[in-house]
């Protein structure tokens, strides 16, 4: 869902040379996105179609300008990377992990990513003019 969320954000700011690129950890590659994530994300209008889960790898990290885990602890695990913060860095506060939990857990999992979001884009391309931005 943070990747779906951050990408409709930006291109509703009209901020240009920024994408996402979500991955988990502990994710298993898959071609499909969990239904209740895809529900969500519908109820929200937004796209979810181009989305492929997948997992993190080192490389990812090395390449990205800031990598942005959604909890504390995570963040923690990749320690040895001076690009990696935690949305709790940004917007102090962690995103819980609605795996295995039903539908409102998704629901506020996805409110607390819209702030965490926001909170993102103000700290980091809120400087830039409107499609100006070239941070990645």
């Amino acid at each position: 869902m943070a990747e779906v969320i951050f990408r409709a954000e930006i291109k509703k700011r009209k901020i240009k040379y920024v994408d996402a690129a979500s991955a988990g950890i502990f994710a298993q590659n898959s071609t499909a996105i969990n239904p209740l994530s895809a529900a969500c994300l519908r109820e929200m209008g937004l796209d979810h179609s181009k989305f492929k889960p997948r997992q993190l790898k080192h490389k990812m990290i090395e390449s990205s300008y800031i990598t942005v885990c959604m909890t504390e602890d995570q963040k923690e695990l990749l320690n040895g990377f001076e690009n990696v913060c935690s949305v709790r860095d940004i917007a102090g506060f962690d995103i819980p992990d609605p795996y295995g939990r039903g539908e409102e857990a998704y629901r506020y999992t996805a409110r607390a990513l819209c702030a965490a979001v926001d909170a993102l884009i103000r700290r980091y391309f809120s400087d830039a003019p409107s499609g100006r931005t070239s941070k990645k």
